[in-house]
């Protein structure tokens, strides 16, 4: 039968015997942990039989009275390495933070994560550059029938719920202001607010942030998943590079369409708010274009055309971005597809308030 598990001192050598094993150690580590001498070495050659609870208990006790360890086989030094290996402090959860400190915390990473958002966006736009001048200057590498794609699914198949969103804004934006100009017995200027905020902002700016959640998305969630189907990696090993395959139609696209929709939708507005002037006001549609004539500069038109192509930049590289950074797994995509969408209209919004402090200080207000 194998022996219980004991130790003895011989001069500064400790000698452990029998089995050191969860069966048979006794009460070992007791004696252990109540032994007070002088130990240089730990000698393990007369045991029978070590497993991870006796290596454990050899291990603490040569590392509390700093002795090396012998005597053991080649498995024997294994686990006792592998003992070692595991013996790490235990990372503390920290203490609980204030509220106060906490929300300062989230907001210092949220700023840190939109500048290095912003910053490979940045980087991604440098790279859509060089593939336009490449094909620029290499005019057969240019993908014709990609870009009309991309015109159909961009401009041609959002008429309709781009002109219906307009149609309805015309008609709450007439509706609203009429309330509020009949008041003072000025309904008639419902005219000039329907003209002028279709023209400059709601109709260009509705339209970006439509287009960002129907295409904007779109891109991401296309190129997303060809990362993880690996057919972009395919289409570098072949020599085709993805920035002009599959980038650059959809900037192109998007850039193109988004002037001749955000006068679309600006036009379509201009006739569901002359519909409502007519019904409510009793404004003739010839007298409301009249008035459209005279009250709404060209300017206004300039303003609108001019911020649209910026839009549509924005809203296609934010798309293609973040979805070329997909990796991983499939959850990935609908992740990257959301911070598109989100960060292609945050993006709109802030750029079409520098164009409006912009445009007023040239004297186009």
């Amino acid at each position: 039968m194998t022996e219980m598990a004991a130790f003895s001192q011989d001069s500064d050598t400790v000698r452990f015997s029998g089995s050191l094993s969860l069966a048979r150690i006794g009460d070992l580590p007791e004696r252990l942990r109540a032994f007070d001498g002088k130990v240089a070495h730990v000698d393990l050659s007369g045991i029978d039989r070590i497993d991870t609870v006796g290596a454990w208990i050899v291990h603490r006790f040569a590392a509390q009275h700093d002795a090396d360890i012998q005597g053991l086989d080649a498995d024997g030094e294994h686990l006792l390495q592998q003992v070692a290996n595991a013996d790490q402090p235990v990372a503390m959860r920290p203490a609980a933070v204030g509220s106060f400190t906490r929300v300062v915390g989230e907001l210092g990473d949220a700023v840190v994560s939109s500048g290095h958002t912003l910053y490979g966006l940045l980087g991604f736009f440098g790279a859509t550059l060089i593939a336009f001048w490449n094909v620029a200057t290499h005019p057969k590498r240019f993908r014709f029938n990609a870009v009309v794609q991309r015109f159909e699914v961009v401009g041609v198949t959002a008429l309709g719920i781009i002109g219906l969103m307009s149609f309805l804004i015309g008609i709450v934006i007439a509706q609203q202001g009429s309330v509020q100009l009949q008041q003072f017995g000025f309904e008639v200027f419902t005219i000039n607010l329907v003209g002028r905020i279709t023209l400059r902002e709601l109709g260009v700016l509705m339209t970006a942030i439509m287009v960002a959640g129907r295409s904007g998305s779109a891109f991401a969630a296309q190129l997303g998943t060809m990362k993880l189907t690996e057919e972009i990696d395919a289409m570098r090993t072949i020599g085709v590079s993805p920035m002009e395959a599959l980038v650059l139609p959809r900037v192109i696209a998007s850039v193109v369409m988004m002037p001749l929709l955000g006068m679309y939708a600006s036009i379509i507005a201009i006739v569901g708010g002359g519909l409502l002037c007519w019904v409510s006001l009793d404004i003739p549609p010839v007298t409301f274009v009249q008035r459209i004539r005279e009250v709404v500069p060209v300017t206004d038109l300039y303003v609108g055309l001019i911020k649209a192509p910026f839009f549509g930049l924005i809203i296609a590289m934010a798309g293609c971005f973040q979805g070329m950074l997909v990796e991983g797994d499939a959850e990935q995509v609908g992740t990257r597809t959301t911070a598109a969408v989100v960060q292609a209209i945050f993006l709109v919004i802030v750029l079409d308030a520098f164009f409006a402090v912009f445009f007023t200080s040239i004297g186009w207000s």
